[in-house]
């Protein structure tokens, strides 16, 4: 029995109930009992069209469940309506999934859960173990999310060029975008890496729908994922970025990565994720940290401030402003920030360091320190601040 076959079936299965009729409860239970069957079934006899034999079973156990229903008069003219069985599209029900999966109503962590669940073919025990939760609170988590979406239907999606991307229905290609990229920042833990499953899903959706969002999001995962093996150092400390050894950077990831992009500029319609990847190509570009090209990753951030207009874009880049005309311009760009932006103060404590403003970058590391919530984060913001303090007390005159 082929588990990635089956796994990678579940989502267009899924979709294509959905869009005949079933809320998403109930087709999911019914696709979760055809892959039972098929799992009983396939050894001894496997089907020449595995998707078409899912759909097939998977829409007689929903009917099986709806005459049983309370609500069976209701659904009756469903049992006159069953497709034969046959070959069965996938790409356009796949890609409704996406957007029922992150539609407006549903909050960001049970739309992400939901993607990983009904998209992904995850279990809600690998998706808990993922976040650190218990498997229980997940499973609520998630079918709390299923009784939000069930009885809003497929959305209608249109493709193609003429579609440029638009979509009928609340919300646009972005909220599903949004949606991939938090799986993405949630990393891996457990025996479930996040990144790579945030890969593979908008890889699906980049065969789904023609658009060079998508494709700036994919490209920008494949860039960021490409530096990982290098982003912690054997002790299991941060490395930061200059710091990193390039030469553990997967360097087939970032030219596939580079090529997604450079085809997803070329067709001039930009987005905040091509703008980002741009970014994340700029420094891959780089064969050392000083041979990184500062000022035009600061005309990068330019755009992409003047596309999303937010607040963490421009403390970025004052970074780069500090990187590309030194750590006072970068100081002056900052001052203009509120400095209760998350990151604000290790932003300030790494400018004036640049600077050699020593004591002040010490005291603004600790302070930091205590501000960050990530663990690894606040452990790498407390050695510096420990070393720049050993270096004082070593220059202080005895």
């Amino acid at each position: 029995m082929d588990e990635v076959l089956l796994r990678s079936l579940i989502p267009g299965v899924l979709a294509v109930l959905v869009r005949r009729g079933a809320d998403f409860a109930a087709a999911e239970d019914a696709v979760q009992d055809a892959l039972v069957e098929a799992v009983r079934v396939w050894p001894a006899d496997p089907p020449r069209d595995a998707k078409g034999w899912l759909v097939t079973v998977a829409w007689r156990k929903f009917l099986d469940a709806a005459r049983a229903d309370t609500a069976r008069r209701r659904r009756e003219d469903l049992v006159d309506e069953e497709p034969a069985p046959g070959p069965v599209p996938g790409v356009d029900d796949t890609l409704q999934l996406y957007f029922l999966c992150a539609h407006p109503s549903l909050t960001p962590s049970s739309a992400v859960a939901l993607t990983l669940r009904a998209v992904g073919g995850l279990t809600p025990r690998q998706i808990a173990e993922a976040y650190l939760v218990p498997e229980a609170t997940m499973a609520q988590r998630i079918s709390r999310a299923k009784r939000t979406v069930s009885g809003l239907g497929a959305p209608s999606v249109r493709t193609g060029p003429a579609a440029r991307g638009r979509f009928d229905r609340p919300g646009d290609v972005a909220t599903v975008l949004r949606v991939l990229y938090l799986v993405f920042n949630e990393g891996y833990s457990g025996d479930l890496d996040l990144a790579a499953e945030a890969i593979r899903l908008t890889r699906q959706l980049a065969t789904a729908i023609d658009h060079p969002e998508v494709a700036g999001l994919l490209a920008l995962m494949l860039l960021h994922h490409a530096r990982r093996a290098a982003r912690t150092a054997p002790d299991g400390s941060l490395v930061p970025l200059a710091e990193q050894d390039r030469g553990r950077w997967d360097t087939d990831a970032i030219a596939e990565g580079v090529e997604i992009l450079q085809t997803a500029l070329a067709r001039d319609r930009l987005g905040e994720f091509q703008a980002q990847a741009a970014i994340a190509a700029l420094h891959a570009d780089a064969p050392t940290a000083e041979e990184t090209d500062w000022v035009q990753i600061v005309e990068w951030y330019d755009e992409l401030a003047r596309l999303t207009d937010s607040p963490v874009v421009r403390l970025n880049r004052a970074v780069a402003v500090g990187e590309a005309d030194g750590p006072r311009a970068g100081l002056a760009a900052l001052a203009e920030l509120d400095d209760s932006l998350p990151r604000y103060t290790a932003v300030a404590a790494y400018l004036h360091e640049r600077a050699g403003d020593l004591t002040t970058a010490a005291r603004l590391y600790a302070e930091a320190a205590r501000k960050a919530t990530d663990a690894l984060e606040r452990d790498h913001l407390t050695r510096r601040a420990a070393r720049l303090n050993t270096r004082l007390d070593t220059d202080r005159p005895r």
